[in-house]
């Protein structure tokens, strides 16, 4: 399924107090990752989702400021994890890109959180700009509501 074949993004029905969601960025290709954060922040909005938005340097940083934020005083329903890895030249892209979502998924297992994955990894910059645009198909938004699912499947399991 291609991004303009899939079902625009709508907030799921919270089940008990609006949650707190933590949105960790990596801004490196600041447009896009501002575009995808405008389609969460919508998300949220139509959720009456409180969150807190935070920058980190790149992409490998994104699971590391989870486990970091995991240690903090503030308690958080939820992450979203946003950013961007363009393919180059060498294999640097593969590296990060795998880690990074290897590292996504390993803090969600061992912690049990509730995690929606926004990490474009895409063979160009056009690519990321069809994602993270304002026509309603916005991997930003998709990812939130990913995590908003999340949280409620916590909520109805009572693992929170």
């Amino acid at each position: 399924m291609s991004t303009q074949d899939a079902p625009l993004p709508h907030a799921p029905r919270i089940d008990g107090l609006p949650p707190h969601l933590l949105i960790i960025r990596a801004p490196y290709y600041r447009d896009v990752v501002d575009g995808m954060t405008k389609g969460a922040e919508g998300i949220l909005a139509e959720a009456g989702a409180s969150y807190r938005i935070i920058d980190v340097a790149g992409a490998f940083e994104l699971p590391q400021a989870i486990r970091i934020a995991l240690r903090g005083r503030v308690k958080f329903d939820g992450f979203v994890a946003l950013g961007c890895v363009v393919k180059g030249e060498t294999d640097h892209y593969d590296f990060i890109c795998a880690a990074t979502m290897n590292g996504l998924m390993d803090v969600a297992l061992q912690y049990g959180v509730a995690l929606g994955s926004g990490l474009l990894t895409v063979e160009n910059i056009g690519q990321a700009e069809a994602r993270s645009g304002r026509d309603g198909h916005n991997k930003g938004a998709e990812a939130t509501v990913a995590a908003l699912v999340q949280i409620n499947v916590a909520r109805q399991l009572g693992s929170v």
